[in-house]
């Protein structure tokens, strides 16, 4: 069933204390929604309950923060159960809880790449059964998933982060086919590079220099409310022409796409020695 009006719903967002979290909350929170807001930045989400007010002074729904991990399975367990004692329902849930690095396969630390996979992709997991039951006794409820354009993608450099939202891909799109009929729908959301902390970490080479800022987070949370008005299955947000161009042909010849991906990567690698010989 759509979620045509946000008045009154109680919606779950984890990450929810900074971009693309907090956006959607803000939205969600003027639109008139009771919000759940989860992270493990407990500060943060102090932080963010504080924005949300300031920015909705009369907005009519409840703000709720809850510190959590959703790498563990009790602590998102006892999440959606906070959220029915005190909401008493489950209406949306948005999980955009995530975490990005980068770095050449070679040397990329085995403890990196299942951090990854732990929240990107399971806390996804964790979130969806969680709140399901709470969603089947109502006969309705709605997810928002956010994978990315590198979930789509392979982009060079960045394998752990790709692999853990190609995850989020394949799992969202089984868990529809496996609730359709249920009054159950879940958007999985594709955006391109957007300006959260997570692409502007100075420690991560590949992060900081290497992609180039597309998106606001106010700008996603628009698009992730009406795609969830429309029941949209596909959210992709790729306003850059390259990126646009590259999904498509992706979609439709992998095979050269990614010798063509390898040898731009190679030959900007090559021009980067040449520059730095010469200078």
């Amino acid at each position: 069933m759509a979620l045509t009006d946000f008045s009154g719903i109680t919606a779950v967002i984890t990450g929810g204390a900074s971009g693309i979290g907090l956006a959607t909350a803000q939205a969600l929170y003027t639109a008139g929604a009771n919000v759940v807001l989860a992270d493990i930045n407990e500060q943060g989400l102090w932080e963010a309950e504080a924005r949300l007010r300031k920015h909705a002074p009369d907005a009519g729904g409840q703000i709720v923060c809850m510190p959590t991990d959703v790498t563990r399975e009790e602590e998102v367990r006892e999440l959606m159960e906070m959220a029915v004692t005190i909401c008493k329902r489950i209406d949306l849930v948005v999980t955009s809880a995530g975490i990005g690095r980068g770095g050449p396969v070679d040397t990329f630390a085995a403890s990196e790449m299942q951090r990854m996979m732990d929240i990107n992709f399971m806390g996804t997991f964790h979130c969806i059964q969680k709140a399901l039951p709470t969603m089947r006794r109502q006969g309705s409820g709605y997810f928002v998933c956010l994978s990315s354009v590198a979930g789509k993608l392979g982009n060079p450099f960045l394998s752990g982060y790709c692999a853990s939202k190609w995850a989020v891909r394949g799992f969202t799109s089984a868990v529809r086919a496996e609730l359709e009929g249920s009054g159950i729908g879940i958007t999985t959301v594709y955006p391109a590079w957007v300006d959260t902390p997570m692409v502007r970490q100075e420690s991560d080479p590949v992060l900081s220099q290497s992609i180039e800022i597309l998106l606001t987070p106010e700008q996603v949370a628009a698009a992730i409310l009406q795609a969830v008005k429309d029941e949209q299955r596909d959210l992709t947000l790729a306003p850059n022409r390259d990126i646009s161009l590259a999904l498509q042909f992706y979609a439709a010849n992998p095979d050269e796409a990614e010798r063509r991906m390898g040898q731009a990567i190679q030959a900007s690698a090559g021009q980067r020695q040449q520059a730095a010989r010469q200078a």
